[in-house]
């Protein structure tokens, strides 16, 4: 992977990325004065000026930082929601997989509920009944409508792999189902669904910024894509800039993680290159 181009230019988007989550303070003060939270009104919607290159949002707040600041909040929603979700696959679609029967049945129809079900209505009905909106609850919601997807392909890749010989022979050999499960079948069938975690952060971020330009995701004083997106849908129109700079930011992001889950999936699987 190191000498395709694509790799190289998504991982490095990707590691910027996360050294700016890290540590955001960092890189809002190399073309700025980096903080967010300095805001004067006399300056509301002032354009580029020495030590902000973005200009001032309608608050008096310096763009460029809250823009860098907001890769934060939407990168832990996208790391943490996948987490969340690569785990409830794993176990879910192992156990599908792997004992099928009644197991299999049960999981199965429960997904194809959550799949008949209008996942954005599901997630605005659901962040309602939430008092508070932040990064944690907002990752559950997205958790709890995201596993489906990753379920059925953990489910499907464990069903190519139980019937192999190596997991015949640890069966004969004496070796209970936990021990099969954790140390052949899902060593051997999680790569098509590592692959696609990647994406799936890509995927997260979007929901997210998504979700809080409707007004149900985060809200201030978060600092995210999404909720800088939410404030300039009213003034977008005389100030560009509202909504140029989290969107380019926003856009950059999800094409990185979507570039290195495809390189990822070419590297898992060498017969999709």
């Amino acid at each position: 992977m190191l000498r395709r181009p694509r790799f190289l230019v998504s991982a490095t988007g990707v590691l910027l990325l996360c050294a700016t989550a890290v540590a955001p303070g960092a890189f809002a003060g190399l073309f700025g004065h980096g903080d967010p939270h300095a805001c004067t009104l006399d300056r509301s919607g002032q354009g580029p000026a020495p030590g902000h290159p973005f200009g001032y949002d309608i608050q008096g707040c310096d763009l460029y930082a809250n823009v860098v600041h907001g890769a934060r909040d939407s990168l832990s929603i996208g790391l943490l929601t996948t987490a969340l979700t690569l785990l409830i696959a794993v176990v879910l679609g192992a156990a599908a997989g792997y004992f099928g029967g009644a197991t299999d049945q049960l999981i199965s129809r429960v997904m194809d509920v959550f799949f008949g079900f209008p996942m954005l209505i599901g997630m605005i009905i659901v962040l309602q009944t939430f008092s508070v909106h932040s990064v944690w609850s907002v990752s559950l919601v997205l958790a709890f409508f995201s596993w489906p997807v990753l379920t059925r392909i953990m489910r499907s890749s464990v069903l190519a792999v139980r019937g192999l010989d190596y997991i015949t022979a640890a069966r004969e050999l004496g070796a209970g189902h936990l021990r099969i499960l954790l140390r052949h079948v899902i060593p051997n069938a999680i790569a098509p669904v590592a692959a696609l975690t990647s994406m799936s952060i890509g995927s997260v971020i979007t929901a997210e910024a998504a979700l809080t330009f409707l007004g149900v995701g985060l809200s201030a004083p978060a600092v995210s894509w999404g909720v800088q997106l939410n404030t300039a849908q009213q003034y977008f129109t005389e100030h560009l800039g509202l909504l140029l700079y989290p969107s380019v930011f926003l856009c950059c992001a999800v094409l990185s993680f979507v570039l290195l889950g495809d390189c990822l999936r070419d590297a898992f699987d060498p017969r999709l290159r």
